[in-house]
């Protein structure tokens, strides 16, 4: 198996002043549903090579040798003594953090939001700097920012170095013929893998797995360590063309066993899935991009359906799920997006379906979220309901600041914020 990105730079983390003691054993209508950050041309004043040591403090500071010697492991199964192991160095972690880097761990940008250039093509002095300012938890990259392979692997890996925790590096890359970044990128001479609907129908469930691992193989090398892939909706709806070929298919058992089987593909090769988009927008009519959406099924209804893939997707060990903006009125009783309802998030997904690894928000630009809310109130309130990362705000200052705010000011406990940076912290040292 291969290491993964994350694992490697896990170990910035431990070994930095305060922690010099502890030795580390150790993605919408295009993305599941995100559109395509818009891009003027304008590209960042930024360094092509690995950065050299410019005397910036960095307590995270490793060499690449000292990073790359961690031996291949599994990412589950570990005995108590090292899962013991591990949670006594997120506490460690997680203690020397201030308030404003557990707050900037909360949230996955592009790297237009936090650097103010149009497209970002490098990674240099300005991400740098932006990094410094806010040292959010992960970046995601679009078309517009995956050129060929050699920039790709530069920019990600100076990004990281510029970072004081290990990052998050995202893409929707889903395979099939619509969302998929790197295989539909003519520069890249990866394999273009069929829509996820042709896998399903052939109901050959080896296939997924391939999949999985063919899409995990690639990005792990050029620097990614986390997909916003696989679709586990299930296409109730043939009209609904949001999700369409990208879902396995309209029978949800084998969904379900579809979903197992990417998830382990991607995660073998060292690339955590975000399964989407819960609690399923395979039944929906609208687009979650232009308005408020529902899923009107009972909850019977959803155990016997649109939970399933997710449940065996959570089975087979995903890393994320990713909320979806859709409302079960049904369930509810009210018009409340999945990503800001506490009832879908915590009664549903935690309790009912014992998720306990991290929950990532869809978009929150789009009209869903953005036609009813405030970027501010948007994030605290997807964090009262049991969120673990705020994917895209539309005013991501505006929305770091008040989710600062409502700590300080004692509307969402530390130990919340605490709770949400342990499973992103957890994931990052796995």
């Amino acid at each position: 198996m291969r290491q993964s990105t994350i694992t490697r730079f896990s170990k910035k983390l431990l070994l930095s002043a305060v922690l010099a003691a502890l030795v580390l054993a150790g993605g919408c209508k295009d993305k599941g549903q995100t559109k395509d950050a818009p891009g003027a041309g304008q590209e960042e004043d930024a360094q092509t090579n690995a950065p050299s040591d410019d005397g910036r403090k960095d307590t995270a500071d490793i060499s690449k040798d000292d990073r790359d010697s961690q031996p291949d492991g599994p990412r589950d199964g570990k005995d108590n003594a090292t899962a013991d192991q591990s949670d006594a160095r997120i506490q460690e972690i997680l203690t020397s953090m201030t308030l404003e880097e557990k707050v900037g761990q909360l949230f996955m940008l592009t790297p237009e939001q936090f650097t103010h250039v149009d497209t970002v093509i490098q990674a240099g002095e300005t991400t740098r700097n932006s990094l410094e300012k806010y040292p959010v938890g992960g970046i995601i990259y679009f078309k517009d920012n995956i050129i060929d392979e050699q920039q790709i692997k530069t920019m990600i890996s100076n990004t990281q170095s510029y970072s004081k925790y290990p990052l998050f590096i995202g893409v929707d890359e889903e395979g099939g013929s619509r969302v998929a970044r790197v295989a539909n990128n003519a520069n890249f001479s990866v394999e273009k893998l069929p829509d996820m609907r042709v896998i399903g129908d052939s109901r050959n469930y080896d296939e997924a797995y391939r999949a999985g691992q063919v899409i995990g193989d690639y990005l792990h090398e050029l620097g990614f360590n986390m997909d916003f892939a696989p679709v586990a909706d299930v296409l109730t709806n043939p009209e609904n063309t949001a999700i369409g070929e990208r879902s396995f298919g309209p029978d949800a058992d084998v969904d379900a066993q579809m979903t197992a089987r990417a998830v382990k593909g991607l995660q073998e090769k060292g690339v955590s899935s975000v399964l989407k988009h819960f609690p399923g927008h395979g039944g929906t009519t609208g687009d979650s991009h232009e308005s408020a959406v529902e899923n009107n099924s009972t909850k019977e209804q959803l155990q016997n359906t649109d939970f399933k893939p997710f449940v065996s997707g959570i089975q087979a060990g995903a890393d994320c799920v990713m909320a979806g903006h859709i409302a079960l009125p049904a369930v509810t009783g009210d018009q409340t997006p999945a990503t800001l309802s506490p009832a879908i998030i915590t009664g549903i997904l935690r309790g009912s379906l014992g998720f306990d690894r991290i929950v990532v928000t869809d978009s929150m630009q789009m009209g869903a979220i953005t036609n009813y809310y405030s970027s501010g109130d948007a994030a605290i309130k997807a964090v009262e309901a049991g969120v673990d990362i705020i994917l895209m705000p539309q005013d991501f200052e505006q929305a770091y600041e008040s989710l600062l705010s409502a700590v300080q000011t004692g509307r969402i406990s530390e130990a919340r914020i605490d709770e949400s940076v342990t499973r992103i912290l957890r994931c990052k040292l796995r």
